[in-house]
């Protein structure tokens, strides 16, 4: 099954699992059911995931419900596209027939004219380009067909359609009723997914010509694609396989092989894949009862939901990167299969960019960087653990002196909570109903506790521990408290995945009148700190999905005061914000932050979750203005008590009292992701005040090594990071090995300096200073260097 693009998500099933992006490693990828599961297909909704979730533990393979055991049907490789096995070819005369009684069906029906409005997007001055209203005929018209409306600067990067502005479209597929359509190109994110996966289609293709194997899944990841398959008894996917796999596909795509769409029953479905116990797995325990589409593409038909690109002519540019093992759904007890990755573009030119863009990827990676900086290691005895070197806790801490002197500023308070809870807690919370396969567990005198995955109950325990009033609000709670979450090993990727981490988390409790100029607030919060490490940021808005709880009225009235905070950031130059229809949480509404990184990558680490749902669970009350004068309840309020507590349900507030709206945040989120993104932008050379390695004092005859260190021990009583290098290697050397560790200023001491007590300074990023450095009194230098490190300044200068 290949996975699916990531997108808007809509109401219809999934059929189909995506892997989270995975990060290119020497390592062997052994995925895990909670990485199949967790990166969802968009279209797949929350609901239908956790009982995904669910299946995919309980789920084991039974070859006697198959209609032949998948060891009976691996062949060894062939290397011809005649040879193609019986399966193969049953399984491909079914959809042909299939789809032959489709489209006479769809000929016969009635096809009447509908109104379709395109929409071209803007211009490239930037303005919106008009609408253009299209006469078109239901089941008949296709997206595709009306780009001969479409000047060609726009049609020809064209990959996929929009209807109505959330669910994407095969080009080629008919449209069924009034609407509006856009275009998507390859360069949009949803355009690059489905290319993607279009294009891993292709290489599943190639692989069972190649193989004569059983496909798995096969999804668009963060770099390009992959797909997982079994193939003959103790064969393995070679490099020398990848020429063969690579000219089979530059075949197909001369071939310009069209991406067939059709709707499938389960029975038909049981019928055309029952040779593989993989895609029967997908069938029994992934797919609603009335079926889910296929798709073909040359030779393959594959069990997917779409869309596609046209054809394969589309694709110009294709390159298989590695291969790798890995487990049927990430479980070490299922079958071990093989993983080709791929990556392909609609142009030549852009394969050279994605190289070189690999090449500086690669440079800035920060599990290399790590190492090479001493920042942090890993080790198995405690995976997804990081030991954090001095180095690393130098960066680490800075980190959070600088949240700790916002918090000052912006009214925070800050706690402590305990590391491990009664699973009471989250049984209250309602999280151990949905998350508990991901927390630590552990039983201490026969209660079963867990180790803390987030602070949220922790802190509605801390809001509820006393009495209330509103004059406390908005009370500000921070946290900079161990968290542990198990994440699957496969998912575990240097210090971008970690298992125990910690994050600036923090949860404003606030009136509902109180919402906006909280979230005011937390915007000038996000621009303050990104604007220190010079990362533009994005904003997307996440409104009522389809379940969820409290009052209409009040997701409303949030998502109003939501929408005006975020129109009022953006008039006074905030930027631009998106509207997410329907994915907010079932408990509020989000604010999704996305950052940009040097390479232009995106990162989402802040949040910003408006939530309903935890004060009530936790019967989270403040006394109101009016709680003096309340008048005393007669009955009702404790009838209605006594309703709630025999329905097992929260009490309401009592007289004079009112919940309070909960505000989920962080700024930068895992100290240790940031850690990894911020070391792979500014790749290794930190600026002066993050910096571990800020001074490095370098003498140039022994005769003045007193001097030396005490330059470095007055930097150090400014609370700075030097160092000395009074070793034996000759001076240039010392140079070069301070400039490889990117020490931002190396302090070159001489005889003439000892006199005049002045240091000469070569700075890291000015090439000017290499050759000699610009001669500075001692004090003078001081007070430059105290200056930069206090206002955080990103320019290397003094």
């Amino acid at each position: 099954m290949a996975g699916e693009e990531k997108g808007a998500e809509s109401s219809h099933a999934s059929s189909s699992l995506v892997h989270r992006p995975v990060a290119p490693t020497g390592e062997p990828d052994v995925e895990s059911s909670e990485a199949l599961t967790n990166a969802r297909d968009p279209r797949t909704t929350k609901a239908q995931m956790k009982h995904i979730k669910k299946q995919s533990k309980d789920f084991k393979v039974d070859t006697q419900k198959v209609s032949k055991p998948a060891s009976e049907v691996q062949p060894l490789q062939s290397k011809s596209n005649d040879a193609l096995p019986d399966f193969i070819l049953r399984r491909n005369k079914l959809f042909d027939d299939l789809k032959k009684t489709y489209d006479k069906e769809l000929k016969e029906r009635e096809h009447p004219e509908i109104k379709v409005t395109l929409n071209l997007g803007v211009d490239k001055d930037g303005k919106p380009r008009p609408l253009v209203p299209i006469v078109a005929r239901a089941w008949d018209s296709t997206p595709g067909s009306f780009l001969r409306h479409v000047d060609r600067n726009v049609s020809a990067d064209v990959v996929l359609a929009k209807v109505d502005g959330k669910q994407l479209w095969d080009l080629d597929r008919p449209l069924e009723h009034d609407c509006q359509v856009s275009y998507l190109p390859f360069t949009s994110p949803e355009g690059r997914n489905v290319f993607w996966h279009s294009s891993a289609h292709v290489l599943g293709e190639a692989a069972e010509c190649q193989y004569n194997c059983l496909l798995s899944h096969g999804p668009p990841v963060e770099q390009g694609f992959f797909y997982d398959m079994a193939i003959a008894q103790g064969e393995v996917v070679k490099e020398s396989d990848w020429p063969s796999l690579e000219g089979k596909a530059s075949k197909f795509f001369k071939e310009k092989q069209s991406f067939d769409r059709l709707h499938v029953s389960l029975a038909n479905l049981r019928e055309m894949f029952g040779y593989s116990k993989y895609k029967m797995y997908y069938i029994e325990n992934l797919l609603p009862p009335e079926g889910s589409t296929v798709y073909r593409c040359g030779t393959l038909v594959d069990l997917c939901l779409g869309p596609h690109i046209q054809n394969t002519g589309k694709i110009k540019a294709f390159q298989i990167m590695k291969n790798s093992s890995c487990y049927f759904r990430g479980d070490k007890n299922d079958d071990s299969l093989q993983r080709i990755y791929g990556v392909a573009f609609p142009e030549k030119k852009q394969m050279v960019e994605h190289k070189k863009f690999l090449e500086e990827a690669a440079k800035r990676d920060h599990r290399r960087l790590g190492v090479d900086q001493d920042l942090f290691f890993f080790n198995e005895l405690s995976p997804g653990s990081v030991f954090l070197l001095p180095n690393g806790t130098i960066i680490f801490n800075a980190l959070q002196k600088l949240l700790r002197s916002e918090y000052q500023k912006r009214g925070y308070q800050e706690v402590q909570s305990p590391n491990m809870y009664d699973v009471e807690l989250w049984k209250t919370s309602g999280h151990w109903k949905h998350y508990q396969d991901d927390m630590f567990r552990l039983e201490i005198e026969k209660r079963i506790w867990a180790l803390k995955p987030m602070n949220c109950p922790g802190h509605c325990i801390m809001f509820g521990h006393r009495e209330r009033s509103y004059r406390e609000l908005p009370l500000r709670m921070a946290d900079f408290g161990v968290l542990h979450r198990n994440e699957a090993s496969g998912a575990l990727n240097g210090l971008m995945r970690v298992r125990k981490f910690q994050q600036d988390d923090a949860h404003i409790f606030c009136t509902q009148d109180q919402i906006t100029q909280e979230v005011e607030g937390l915007f000038d919060f996000l621009k303050c700190v990104y604007g220190i490490f010079g990362m533009p940021f994005k904003l997307k808005l996440s409104t009522r999905p389809e379940k969820y709880m409290g009052e209409i009225e009040t997701w409303n009235k949030a998502e109003t005061e939501l929408k005006d905070a975020l129109d009022t950031f953006q008039s006074g130059g905030g930027g631009t914000w998106e509207l997410n229809e329907g994915d907010g949480a079932f408990y509020g509404p989000k604010i999704d932050v996305t950052i940009s990184d040097a390479l232009k990558r995106e990162h989402q680490c802040a949040t910003i979750q408006l939530d309903f749902q935890l004060p009530q669970n936790f019967e989270l009350e403040f006394m109101t203005g009016e709680a003096f004068n309340a008048k005393p309840s007669i009955n009702g309020q404790a009838d209605k008590a006594k309703v709630a507590e025999a329905a097992g349900k929260p009490r309401g507030p009592g007289p004079g009292r009112a919940r309070p709206v909960m505000l989920h945040r962080a700024i930068v989120g895992s100290f240790e992701r940031f850690m990894a993104i911020l070391t792979e932008h500014f790749a290794g050379k930190w600026p002066f005040w993050l910096s571990p390695r800020q001074v490095l004092v370098i003498p140039v005859m022994p005769a003045v090594n007193d001097y030396v260190e005490e330059v470095q021990r007055l930097l150090k009583a400014q609370k700075m990071h030097a160092d000395v290098d009074v070793s034996g290697n000759t001076m240039p050397k010392k140079i070069r090995t301070g400039q490889l560790h990117q020490y931002n200023f190396i302090f070159i001491v001489g005889a003439q300096e000892k006199e005049s007590r002045s240091v000469n300074i070569r700075n890291r990023d000015d090439l000017n200073t290499q050759s000699k450095g610009e001669l500075v009194p001692l004090g003078e230098a001081l007070q430059k260097l105290k200056s930069l490190k206090k206002e955080r300044r990103l320019l290397n200068a003094i």
